[in-house]
C-alpha cells in the first residue's frame, strides 16, 4: 500500500502524460515552453486571482513573496509554530525574525487568538517591526482568513498565504491561494496537485508585484530584455515537462480527484467514530483538499508501536511534524526559540497521518481503519 498513490494516479493518467513529455522532447522547449505560460493561465483561472508565475520549488515561491515586499532585517514575520520548516526558514535567510504563533489544535492552522497576542506583544517590546502574517493551509485546509485578514488590516500587516499543503481547498467558496496579498503553492509530488520533480507558483491580484515576482524569479531581468537586470534576483523557473505534466494533474484534479480523495476523507471519518481518536475537523464554509489525514491518538499511546504494527500489515503511515519549530537547532540562540506554544508540543506528541489520496478505495480503508482500530 502507498501512502500516496503516485503509480496508481500515473496508470489512470499515463497515455496524456506520455504524450505530452514526448510533445516536450521532441520539441526541445525545455525551458519556458508555451506550456508553462499555459498553465499559469489555467492555474489563475482555477484559484480566481489575475496572476499566477511559476517557480521551481513552494520554497522558492515563498522566498520571491519576500523579496518583493523587501522583508527583512528588523522585521518580524509571523508563523504557525507546527507547520514544514520552510514557512520560517525563509525569512530568516532574508534577514527577518520568524515570530512562532501557536495553532487550533482541530485544525492545525494558525490561532488568530494567539496571532493577534503576538503582534500585540512584538509592537510593545519594539525590538522588531511586525511586517507579514505567513499563514499556512495545513494538511489541505485553508486557515482562518475571516479573521486572519481582519487582524492584518487591524495592524497594517502584508499576508502571505503558503498554501504549499492548500491547493485545492476553499473557504465560503473562495479557493485557496487566493486569500493573501501573496499567496504561494508547491508541487512537489506528493502534494494535492504534484508534478514529477520540484515545482512552486505565486499568485497575486497586484499587478506591480507580479512584475517585480516574475523578475526576480530570473535573475532580476527587465521585461522587455533579460540580459537588462534591473535587481538581484534568483533563477527560480518551471521546467516544460513538469508544466506539461501539471496541465494533465490539473484537469484530472478538477475533474475528479478533488471529490474523489474527500470521499475517502469522508469513509475515515466514518469509520474512525468513537476510537477514542482526535479526528481532522474541517469548519462550516471550509473544503480541505486533502495533503494529509491526520489524526491526534488518545493521550498515552505508544505512538511508535503503533506505526510499527501498522507497518507489519503493510500499511505506511507518517508523522507530520515531530519538533515544534521555535525547538529546531537552525533557531536556537535566537530570539525565535522563545515561543509559547503549549499547543504545538501536544500536537507533535500524538498526531499520526494515515495514507490519504484520491484513489483509495472503500476497501482500502476497511482494511486501514480496522488494523487502526485493532492496534489501538
Amino acid at each position: 500500500m502507498e501512502f500516496r498513490d503516485l503509480k496508481k494516479q500515473y496508470a489512470v493518467l499515463k497515455d496524456d502524460i506520455d504524450k505530452s513529455i514526448a510533445e516536450i522532447c521532441t520539441s526541445a522547449h525545455f525551458i519556458s515552453g508555451g506550456q508553462v505560460k499555459e498553465l499559469e493561465r489555467q492555474l489563475a483561472e482555477y484559484v480566481g486571482v489575475k496572476h499566477c508565475i511559476t517557480c521551481a520549488n513552494g520554497t522558492d515561491a515563498l522566498t520571491l513573496a519576500l523579496k518583493a515586499w523587501g522583508t527583512g532585517r528588523g522585521n518580524a514575520v509571523f508563523v504557525p509554530d507546527f507547520t514544514f520548516f520552510s514557512t520560517g526558514e525563509c525569512p530568516a535567510a532574508e534577514g527577518a525574525v520568524p515570530v512562532f504563533v501557536d495553532v487550533d489544535e482541530h485544525t492545525f492552522n494558525i490561532d488568530p487568538d494567539k496571532l493577534e497576542q503576538a503582534i500585540i506583544r512584538v509592537k510593545s517590546e519594539g525590538k522588531y517591526i511586525p511586517r507579514v502574517v505567513a499563514a499556512v493551509d495545513l494538511f489541505g485546509l485553508p486557515a482562518d482568513y475571516r479573521r486572519i485578514k481582519a487582524i492584518c488590516e487591524k495592524y497594517g500587516l502584508l499576508l502571505l498565504e503558503d498554501g504549499a499543503q492548500g491547493f485545492g481547498g476553499s473557504l465560503n467558496g473562495k479557493m485557496a491561494c487566493s486569500f493573501g496579498d501573496i499567496s504561494t503553492t508547491s508541487f512537489f509530488p506528493a502534494k494535492p496537485l504534484g508534478c514529477y520533480g520540484d515545482g512552486g507558483a505565486v499568485f497575486t491580484d497586484n499587478d506591480e508585484l507580479a512584475a517585480v515576482v516574475r523578475s526576480l524569479a530570473v535573475h532580476g531581468k527587465n521585461a522587455e530584455n533579460k540580459y537588462d537586470n534591473i535587481r538581484i534576483g534568483m533563477n527560480s523557473r518551471l521546467d516544460t515537462i513538469q508544466a506539461a505534466v501539471l496541465q494533465v494533474k490539473l484537469k484530472a484534479f478538477r475533474e475528479y480527484e478533488l471529490d474523489s480523495v474527500n470521499k475517502a476523507a469522508a469513509m475515515y471519518n466514518e469509520a474512525l467514530e468513537n476510537t477514542g481518536l482526535v479526528l481532522p475537523a474541517v469548519g462550516e464554509g471550509f473544503v480541505s483538499s486533502w495533503a494529509q489525514y491526520t489524526v491526534q491518538l488518545p493521550e498515552n499511546t505508544d505512538r511508535n508501536a503503533l506505526q510499527t504494527r501498522l507497518k507489519e500489515q503493510g500499511i505506511p503511515t507518517m508523522i507530520y511534524y515531530m519538533r515544534p519549530m521555535h525547538t529546531q537547532g537552525a533557531f536556537a540562540g535566537t530570539d525565535s526559540e522563545n515561543a509559547d506554544c503549549p499547543v504545538t508540543e501536544k500536537l507533535c506528541g500524538r498526531v499520526l497521518s494515515l495514507p490519504i489520496h484520491p484513489y483509495l478505495t472503500r476497501e482500502d480503508i476497511d482494511f486501514i481503519t480496522g488494523a487502526l482500530k485493532s492496534a489501538l
